[in-house]
């Protein structure tokens, strides 16, 4: 059975996250424990099949989230994937492409 690949979260990708976690926990603690555990079904789901997500822009891929407007934006490279962003829906598309 082939193993998980490994991941590693961007310094910008992380604060991302958190600013993201924030908000939501600043308004509902459901909300923010919801948001926590569809980005790491994402981060799961990424790191078992890293190209079962559509190609994106800059050389990326893209896992978008169903439940809220966020999207995980990572690079697949041999060994270990990079997320690039925890990315808003509504921010300009490759706002983080100085990341890669």
């Amino acid at each position: 059975m082939p193993r998980d690949k490994p991941y590693r979260l961007h310094p910008e990708a992380w604060l991302e996250f958190v600013a993201a976690d924030d908000w939501y926990l600043a308004r509902s603690l459901d909300a923010s424990i919801e948001f926590l555990s569809d980005v790491n079904d994402a981060l799961e789901t990424v790191s078992k099949a890293p190209l079962r997500c559509p190609k994106y822009l800059h050389g990326t891929r893209r896992f978008v989230l169903h439940r809220f407007p966020f999207s995980v934006i990572y690079l697949d490279d041999p060994d270990v994937m990079t997320i690039i962003a925890v990315a808003h829906s509504k921010r300009r598309p490759g706002y983080w492409k100085h990341r890669i």
